[in-house]
């Protein structure tokens, strides 16, 4: 039987997929464990939401995130295991701009800064931007230190924006108008 722990991280480290160990508090476990935390966000986001294109729309980026995930753990994995990773796509993030501009189309354009909240679903995905956001600095805070594809931070960039709109699109289904920031 294989079981689910190993032991081998009883010490404060863990194995990147090519095999170096790192620290759990290194700066790339960070990135790729908040990459994970949105994407068990959005699967709690997928439960709430009420619009079956917007279920199908998030769990087509968890498999993106799964991509990207799996990215940021294997650096300078050996050319025999390459083909193992799969390379982000441009379309990662052009999709999320066509899904933008589809659900911004049916809303009343933005004339004021909006709080979180309204529907069950809504919130969730307000906190899926903010937590999107996160994962966001934590890549470019990587990317610092060692090469990262671009595309990861343009795809983070343009989806923390998308769970924006898609926020906004959950409480306009509902019927529930924008909270309004008030100074």
């Amino acid at each position: 039987m294989t079981r689910i722990y190993t032991k081998t991280g009883d010490k404060g480290e863990t194995e990147l997929f090519g095999g170096d160990r790192v620290s759990k508090d290194s700066s790339r476990i960070e990135a790729y464990g908040t990459v994970d935390e949105l994407n068990s966000l959005i699967g709690f986001a997928v439960t709430e939401v009420r619009h079956e294109e917007v279920k199908n729309l998030l769990i087509k980026i968890q498999n993106e995130l799964f991509e990207v995930g799996s990215n940021l753990a294997a650096p300078d994995i050996k050319k025999d295991k390459k083909n193992l990773i799969p390379k982000i796509k441009e379309d990662f993030f052009l999709d999320a701009e066509k899904a933008i501009d589809r659900f911004e189309e049916i809303l009343e354009p933005l004339k004021n800064f909006i709080l979180p909240g309204g529907t069950k679903g809504a919130a969730i995905l307000h906190v899926c931007r903010s937590v999107c956001r996160r994962a966001e600095r934590r890549v470019v805070a990587l990317n610092k230190s060692v090469n990262i594809d671009e595309k990861i931070i343009i795809f983070l960039n343009r989806l923390s924006d998308l769970f924006f709109v898609l926020a906004r699109y959950e409480n306009h289904a509902a019927g529930n108008k924008d909270f309004i920031w008030k100074s």
